[in-house]
């Protein structure tokens, strides 16, 4: 570890905070110095990896324990108000996704990150993900000509009732849960960074099988500003191996089926991932009485959450 390593706090222990703590471990430059979380989970993970608990992020900042970054993976609705606490500390954040689960608070946390000069960073890690900076590359490339038609599915069976939706799990049962805001979220992140804003949606939603708040599914049409069109489907409540998860086997809760999740159309090619291949016409006559040739993408091999937290490091470094 460098002796100028950058310290980090874990804030909040769920799904995702051990990925998070396990990347900083890893890291030669940063060190993990607390875990905070209220629960009994806090101090386990906290003492898993000998480093100091806390309940609470004010117990936090008013410690010898007071941190250069932290990342929050609480649930939905407390991102914005955790950030806002750690930022006014100077505190530098990694958000886990939503940073807000509405929009006037989103738009009040960026005021509040402008005022007090503390970058923030939003938890899309997928952008670092190989598929995701091949399939950018092919797209930018102009590869594939004009894109004119995206389709898309997030579609896989969560684990039932007490396993997933009680406990400490119980939030994901509401409005700020469900598919839309924990999943579906990352979608429409990578589309924009993909092809641009999404200028219109129109969303038709799945009949609830669970009777929560929480939304299990819809099919989704979208508008993009460049012109492209696209379909979605997504549900957290059916056998499926089209999702980002299994397609890549980046999650290693989820195996891997190296099914495709995304199908983008262009002028000249379509593209598939994340097994990366591009079709076009053999010849010039382009049209659907000639050959067609497949193509392959070439990936880089890399780690995103790594990639993700040398950003944070980066990030800190600059500031």
């Amino acid at each position: 570890m460098s002796s100028a390593a950058v310290k980090i706090a874990v804030v909040g222990v769920g799904l995702i905070s051990p990925r998070h703590v396990q990347t900083v471990v890893d890291s030669p430059d940063a060190q993990i110095v607390a875990i905070v979380d209220p629960a009994p989970a806090g101090a386990t993970l906290a003492e898993k990896h000998g480093v100091s608990h806390h309940p609470s992020v004010a117990a936090l900042v008013d410690s010898a324990d007071r941190p250069d970054a932290a990342i929050i993976c609480r649930p939905n609705h407390t991102h914005a108000p955790l950030a806002r606490e750690l930022s006014s500390a100077g505190v530098r954040v990694l958000i886990e996704k939503p940073f807000s689960t509405d929009v006037p608070g989103g738009e009040r946390l960026i005021e509040h990150l402008g005022k007090t000069g503390v970058r923030a960073l939003v938890g899309h890690h997928r952008r670092f993900n190989p598929c995701i900076v091949a399939t950018k590359d092919v797209i930018d490339s102009g590869r594939l000509g004009h894109v004119v038609a995206v389709n898309g599915i997030w579609a896989l069976q969560k684990p039932p009732p007490p396993e997933y939706f009680d406990g400490p799990g119980e939030w994901r049962r509401e409005s700020a849960g469900g598919v839309v805001l924990i999943n579906m979220i990352h979608e429409i992140d990578l589309l924009h960074h993909l092809l641009g804003p999404i200028t219109r949606v129109h969303a038709e939603k799945t009949a609830s099988r669970r009777g929560f708040p929480a939304k299990e599914g819809a099919a989704l049409t979208l508008r993009f500003r460049s012109g492209a069109v696209g379909t979605f489907i997504l549900s957290d409540n059916m056998p499926s191996p089209h999702n980002f998860e299994s397609g890549t086997g980046e999650n290693p809760l989820v195996p891997r089926t190296g099914q495709d999740f995304y199908r983008i159309f262009g002028t000249q090619a379509s593209l598939s991932a994340p097994d990366m291949s591009v079709w076009s016409y053999a010849d010039a006559a382009e049209a659907w009485g000639s050959d067609m040739v497949r193509g392959t993408a070439e990936v880089e091999p890399a780690t995103p959450f790594d990639l993700q937290l040398r950003a944070l490091l980066q990030g800190r470094r600059r500031s």
